[in-house]
């Protein structure tokens, strides 16, 4: 478990000044009991006694009487109570407070803590640092579970209670149930904090849809919304995990995402959808696109995800020899696991001049691992061979590969060209503008490769089988993306424009339907404030009967063609110019150029906003997404939502928060480490009078 500072959030400083309360602080009307260390006393009802008693209560020795004999305080928690507070009420404490504390083989002595968790000045004493509140703890303990999307349940494994009261008996978890609790009213807070972003944002919103099954069967869909804002700066965030109920086609997955939309209210602000590219996600789209222009709404358009059609026509590439690969990966994991393996296959590459490897080498069942095992086979073949050899009693023969095996690996490797394709996928996993305009130019230079494949007369049979199942891919996905609207969002990168853009879409048609889209969306609305700021006709009317003369009908329509000729000249000028190098930031690009095309930025920010993958490019090609899909299959259902919503929203630079009262983690954590370092230096004094 990771607790450290780098994971606390920053507190309110630069942002507008108000008081961030602390949690003791917090007031709790519903029945769920968070207890955030307040120090505040409970008041029992007091009786005078008649005479005066030597109380001998067994409660009395977890209790310090102050110097004045007006107050005690729990040794535990610091807690205060009236002298004459009943000693069943101090009972009641402990059991509720403190379980299993008279099982406990130290009482911990705490000074008072003041109700505001604040850090010590330096003039402070040591003696007087302020103790860490054990339901302090319980809060750090729901960001890690938050945070590694873990289900609360895991917090009733005797393990995990055990190793913290190996560091203090008096240490108490929440039990699952209460951090389930918690963790839902903490979706609550948050979603509202995303409702309050986007209700502020000025451009059109994109959105991307990823869906997986549970190990309870459950089908599950997340919606991702994309937007630009006007500091020409990009934001992702998750809007919601929704579960799609059975049968899970298109017309549930389209009743869902229309909800979220409408939680959201952005069902009119919304330009385009990215999807899987599966058939369930193509119909709901195509059901939301009727929706939307049904309701006369802004043109929405739809189109698959790049990463994901690129992976799909690899396996096609890569299908008739996944065995051997299979085979080669059962060698790398033994490989991997094993010192005196791997120390002879780096001594054998070396000798047979095979390349320098890096151990471990990665085993995935994701491109990035097949790519590996083909690497293996064919550029380290002889050193593998060697190490099976030497140790056939540890691998067995079933590890070792025939002629026929290797020879069908060379071929695909060679003729398929793998390491153009591996070269293709790093480059959209490592490539921070992965606009549709670029993932367009890599889909095209993939069907060229994919062509020539299919051309070549030196291949066998079954290779050019393969070759034609990954062109049928590429021509599907090039059919979903041939819209007027994916032109647009292509030549609108700088780095594209028309020249990079494929043959396939780069119709004369699409240029004139994207000028009418420009004129019709992006003209009118930037002379508002310069045209209410001059004359208007009704003041020039001097009948004052609302009606204009004639000339100013005439005045009207030229001025209304000088928008349009400027517009278009925008356009005109921006296409005209030359193609800025690939390593161009395109965003920092329009950001500085949008004075010279005010209009033309505006929609740029619209459409740049447009995903190309409906996931990130590394979770579908490397083992990072393997490690994603486990955490998701194995969450349950009645913390999916809130675990993963707020792990994403935390991760996105979000506070986390309990009925709109921000949890500062950064306090905690600085109680934390306060608390610890006093901690080690007494049991380090105590140890020394022990010598």
């Amino acid at each position: 478990m990771d607790w450290n500072v780098n994971n606390a959030f920053k507190t309110y400083k630069e942002m507008e000044p108000k008081a961030i309360m602390d949690m003791s602080l917090v007031q709790h009307p519903d029945p769920i009991d968070i207890g955030l260390g307040s120090s505040s006393s409970d008041k029992a009802n007091t009786v005078t006694p008649k005479r005066k008693k030597t109380m001998t209560s067994v409660y009395l020795k977890y209790f310090e009487t102050a110097p004045d004999s007006k107050t005690r305080k729990c040794k535990f928690c610091g807690q205060s109570y009236s002298i004459a507070t009943a000693t069943g009420n101090l009972g009641r404490h402990l059991a509720n407070r403190h379980p299993g504390y008279d099982k406990s083989a130290d009482i911990v002595t705490v000074p008072q803590t003041p109700p505001v968790v604040v850090k010590p000045s330096q003039s402070q004493s040591k003696a007087q640092a302020p103790q860490l509140d054990y339901d302090h703890l319980n809060w750090l303990v729901l960001k890690w579970l938050a945070l590694s999307s873990l289900p609360p349940s895991t917090v009733d494994e005797s393990w995990l209670g055990n190793s913290f009261k190996f560091l203090n008996p008096a240490i108490q978890l929440w039990p699952a149930e209460k951090y389930k609790a918690i963790l839902h009213e903490v979706f609550r807070s948050m979603r509202g904090d995303v409702k309050t972003s986007l209700e502020h944002i000025q451009s059109k919103v994109s959105v991307t849809l990823g869906f997986w099954s549970s190990y309870q069967n459950i089908f599950y869909m997340s919606v991702t919304g994309q937007w630009i804002d006007e500091h020409w700066s990009s934001h992702r965030l998750l809007l919601d995990i929704c579960r799609i109920p059975y049968p899970s086609g298109g017309s549930e997955i389209f009743s869902s995402l229309l909800k979220v939309l409408k939680i959201y209210a952005i069902e009119d602000r919304v330009l385009c959808c990215t999807h899987d590219n599966s058939q369930n996600a193509i119909h709901a789209c195509h059901a939301l696109k009727e929706y939307l222009d049904g309701q006369k709404v802004l043109p929405f358009c739809y189109i698959p995800c790049a990463a994901q059609t690129l992976n799909e026509i690899i396996d096609e590439g890569l299908a008739t020899i996944k065995p051997i690969i299979s085979k080669v990966r059962e060698f790398t994991q033994e490989l991997n696991g094993s010192i005196e393996l791997s120390d002879d296959f780096i001594q054998l590459t070396t000798a047979y001049q095979e390349g320098n490897w890096k151990l471990p080498i990665d085993t995935s069942s994701r491109w990035s691992g097949n790519y590996q095992m083909v690497n293996i086979l064919c550029k380290a073949g002889k050193s593998l061979d060697s190490v099976i050899r030497n140790t056939e009693n540890c691998l067995e023969n079933r590890m070792m590969l025939t002629s026929a095996e290797k020879n069908a690996v060379t071929i695909v490797h060679s003729y398929l060209d793998l390491d153009s394709f591996h070269k293709t996928t790093q480059d959209m996993c490592t490539n921070k503008d992965l606009t549709v305009g670029l993932a367009l130019l890599f889909m095209d230079n993939i069907s060229e490769m994919i062509t020539t494949c299919q051309k070549s007369c030196h291949n066998p049979d079954w290779l050019r089988t393969c070759a034609e199942s990954m062109a049928q891919k590429a021509r599907s996905y090039n059919t979903q993306v041939c819209n007027v609207f994916t032109y647009i969002t292509a030549v609108l990168d700088p780095r594209i424009k028309t020249e990079y853009i494929p043959e396939t879409i780069n119709l004369e048609s699409y240029i004139d339907e994207a000028r009418t889209h420009f004129i019709r969306n992006y003209s009118s609305s930037h002379f508002t404030s310069s045209m209410s700021s001059g004359y208007r006709p009704q003041d020039m009317d001097e009948g004052g009967g609302g009606n204009i003369s004639f000339a100013e009908e005439i005045a009207r329509r030229k001025r209304r063609g000088s928008m349009s000729n400027n517009v278009v000249d925008e356009l005109t000028q921006y296409l005209s110019e030359s193609i800025v190098p690939m390593q161009t930031d395109v965003l920092d690009w329009w950001k500085v150029n949008s004075g010279r095309y005010p209009r033309l930025s505006n929609m740029a920010r619209d459409f740049l906003a447009v995903q190309a993958t409906s996931a990130a490019p590394e979770e579908i090609f490397c083992g990072k997404g393997e490690e994603i899909d486990k955490q998701k299959y194995c969450m349950p259902q009645d913390s999916t939502q809130s675990v993963l919503c707020i792990r994403s929203w935390i991760e996105a630079g979000m506070k986390l928060k309990f009925k709109s009262n921000e949890i500062d983690y950064e306090r905690l954590m600085e109680l934390a480490a306060t608390v610890g370092a006093d901690n080690s230096v007494g049991g380090l004094d105590k140890n020394q009078h022990t010598r």
